[in-house]
């Protein structure tokens, strides 16, 4: 068997590898931030930088020249002599600080369909425990205003809840010290707190059911239409029977099976059909309270004398710059000395990189948008039609930058522009050929569809292979599937589910 020696062994080796700088990484994490979350963040760092200083609206700017230095550079790798002499500082470039009036926002309370239907509840006649259990389906409505259990589960839930507070209730009877009393509250307790049955359920949903909006609390599309048309008073009615009786045939649009099953025609169906589409099938969301977005545009195109120019919306940021009295300690060499010198050094490493950052990430947005702008010209001009195909990789290259770097420059930024607000987004998207050799993108062909969609005529609907041909005939080269992929994006029915009778 032979023998092994474990030793250490020293050697010399030459390579290259790849780190990141964690100012890189921020660096990025700057160019992903929209505007919002980009001002929160500067003034964050204005709280935990001291180097750093807000310039005021009506600060002047120092300009100083720059003389030629012997001393030694404070840091290591920095000419602190060149970063804070000059001072440069960075923020809003058009219209620096307009004057604005500020309100203070005052809080509104909102109101959901829960709320509105417990005050409907709380109006009507109704005992302690009938109460308590128009609260609990009420509970199980979702914002559609769909109940969304069974009434099984709000009886086990209801009596579920009596079963945990009967023995507190009876406990505090157990206490009162009459005798005629006592016994009074426990047979009181006994018959409100005795366990619900499914009769008591489905009696309170038939009157939670008439409540405010009308459909409320069904259990599913069906009976929230025929709750609504028993309260028009159409029961007698076809839409009503054409509800209750063909409700699969009436969502797939099989107007000649109803026809024929009522004894009336496609066109009469048709008419019944279109009653029951004024309907609310989610009558809840009038009452629900949709979260209010904001968008702040980060950049904005404006035409000045026929040409497109791009601007940064970044009047609202705070305009940054190195702070005067650090700048005045740099100046005194005598204090860069032990811990001072590390701890200073340090803070203006990191103030001078943020103002540094913030500039770059500036100058990248308006590349970014310039080359959009200049490519999407027909767009501004002519409309979504005209749109172009564009890639990330496209900019990328002529932007001299990675592909992920306009990937983070795009992220949920929007832009301002004569045509409106868009998301940079928007003006990505895969593209199509032409006759012509030039390429068309697929958001332009999708408005194609919807406009042939819209002018067609409603007795003879377009087919896919029908569009396929009108767009070949303006020069547009697509697949009848493709057409099908569209359509199914815009949310057009096919062409039989489009015919009128």
């Amino acid at each position: 068997m032979s023998q092994f020696n474990a030793k250490l062994y020293q050697s010399a080796q030459l390579r290259q590898e790849m780190r990141i700088n964690p100012r890189l990484y921020q660096a990025m994490e700057l160019l992903y931030m929209p505007l919002l979350d980009l001002e929160q963040h500067l003034r964050q760092e204005l709280t935990e930088n001291p180097a750093l200083e807000l310039v005021e609206p009506d600060d002047r700017q120092e300009v100083q020249l720059k003389e030629d230095s012997k001393d030694e550079p404070l840091g290591d790798d920095v000419d602190w002599e060149e970063i804070l002499l000059d001072g440069f500082d960075v923020g809003g470039r058009r219209a620096e600080y307009e004057h604005k009036e500020y309100f203070e926002p005052t809080p509104v309370e909102s109101r959901d369909l829960h709320d509105h239907l417990q005050e409907q509840l709380a109006m009507l006649s109704l005992s302690e425990r009938e109460l308590r259990l128009g609260e609990e389906i009420v509970g199980n409505v979702d914002d559609y205003g769909t109940l969304t259990c069974t009434l099984d589960d709000v009886v086990a839930g209801v009596n579920a809840w009596l079963q945990e507070v009967r023995p507190v209730a009876e406990d505090k009877a157990r206490e009162i010290e009459d005798e005629e009393e006592r016994a009074a509250e426990l047979l009181e307790i006994e018959a409100l707190f005795r366990p619900y049955e499914l009769a008591e359920a489905e009696a309170m949903l038939e009157i939670i059911q008439g409540l405010d909006p009308p459909g409320v609390a069904a259990r599913n599309v069906r009976e929230s239409i025929l709750i609504q048309l028993r309260q028009k008073g159409m029961e007698e009615t076809s839409p009503y029977t054409i509800v209750d009786e063909h409700f699969d045939a009436l969502i797939n649009r099989r107007w000649n099976d109803i026809a024929r099953a009522m004894s009336l025609s496609p066109k009469e169906v048709q008419d019944a059909a279109d009653e029951i589409s004024c309907l609310d099938p989610k009558p809840g969301l009038k009452y629900s309270a949709d979260p209010e977005q904001y968008v702040i545009p980060d950049l904005i195109v404006e035409k000045i004398d026929g040409e497109y120019h791009v601007f940064v919306n970044d009047t609202s940021l705070p305009r940054l710059r190195i702070s005067k009295a650090y700048r005045e300690v740099a100046k005194d060499r005598s204090k860069f000395t032990g811990e001072n010198r590390d701890f200073i050094a340090s803070k203006l490493n990191s103030a001078n990189w943020m103002i540094q950052a913030i500039e770059q990430r500036r100058q990248t947005m308006l590349k970014v948008m310039s080359f959009i702008v200049d490519r999407q010209r027909d767009f501004f001009e002519k409309g979504v039609q005209y749109l172009k195909p564009l890639t990330l990789r496209e900019v990328a290259d002529h932007i001299e930058m990675h592909e992920s770097t306009v990937s983070r420059v795009t992220n949920q930024k929007y832009v301002q522009t004569p045509r409106g607000v868009f998301s940079l987004k928007y003006f990505f998207s895969s593209g199509l050929s032409t006759v012509s050799g030039e390429d068309i993108s697929a958001r332009g062909v999708r408005d194609k569809i919807r406009g042939l969609v819209g002018d067609e005529d409603v007795h003879k609907p377009l087919t896919d292979q029908a569009i396929v041909k009108l767009l070949k005939s303006e020069g547009v080269n697509i697949a009848r599937r493709t057409v099908a992929k569209y359509r199914d994006q815009l949310g057009i029915l096919p062409a039989r589910m489009r015919k009128r009778v």
